[in-house]
């Protein structure tokens, strides 16, 4: 099992694991104190443990760039949470928040992705994270900044492609982690990861919930597309081969 490999590259993450119950108190009808889940524990574990291995990987590619990694902080929280990008709900999912550089993570989401969209296994949840810490590493590189910065001055479509490029790209940033980490790695863990992009692609969760898709108001890729960035990381491990910005085809 992938956790098991990765415990033994463990180093531990730089970034500070933050939990919703020790900065915000407890949530309005829940209890001030929670019996511990052993599972979330565990979970929670193997979270900080591949963020770890993130680290990692991005500290050397920026190095090789000339350029200093500046590592993300973890949050992980219940039911909803505050950010610098507003207050979310679980149903958002994991994301990433530009303003105040931390990564969320709700841990039921991982019990969504296993029951509801058909990805289950270590590496699937892996692959998620490593995904939104694509996203941190878009925002050292500025391609957060640019594209949020389209907001308003384009049209929607328009800014939806922009939106499905930086997606895209944040896949191809996830495959360059898992090429780097290849080694702790198997054909099954590969196989998850490439199934869990292909489950959250826009058209998949479109048909899932409506029953049909409207590609204009695609954000994040087909599913196709998404397992075709992934992969391309996955395969060439290059940070320069990840222009989604600049490709003749996505």
């Amino acid at each position: 099992m992938i956790v098991l490999l990765l415990v033994l590259y463990f180093k531990g993450p730089q970034g500070a694991l933050e939990l919703l119950e020790q900065n915000a108190g407890p949530q309005v009808g829940a209890p001030a104190a929670q019996a511990p889940n052993p599972q979330e524990d565990e979970l929670a574990d193997f979270v900080t443990v591949v963020l770890g291995t993130t680290e990692d990987v991005w500290t050397e590619q920026f190095r090789r760039m000339g350029k200093q990694y500046r590592e993300p902080t973890l949050v992980l929280f219940k039911g909803s949470v505050d950010s610098a990008c507003g207050r979310a709900g679980a149903s958002v999912g994991p994301f990433y928040c530009s303003g105040d550089e931390k990564l969320y993570i709700d841990l039921s989401f991982y019990q969504q992705l296993r029951d509801k969209l058909g990805a289950p296994g270590d590496f699937a949840q892996a692959y998620v994270i490593a995904h939104e810490v694509g996203h941190h590493v878009q925002n050292l590189l500025g391609m957060t900044d640019y594209v949020h910065g389209q907001k308003g001055r384009v049209s929607e479509s328009q800014y939806n492609e922009l939106s499905v490029k930086l997606e895209l790209q944040a896949d191809f940033y996830a495959g360059v982690w898992a090429h780097h980490t290849r080694e702790i790695l198997d054909r099954g863990d590969i196989e998850e990861g490439l199934n869990a992009a292909s489950a959250i692609g826009d058209d998949t969760l479109q048909k899932r919930a409506r029953g049909y898709v409207v590609p204009e108001s695609f954000t994040h890729g087909t599913s196709a597309q998404r397992v075709r960035w992934f992969r391309k990381g996955l395969e060439s491990g290059d940070i320069d081969k990840g222009d989604t910005f600049n490709a003749r085809s996505l």
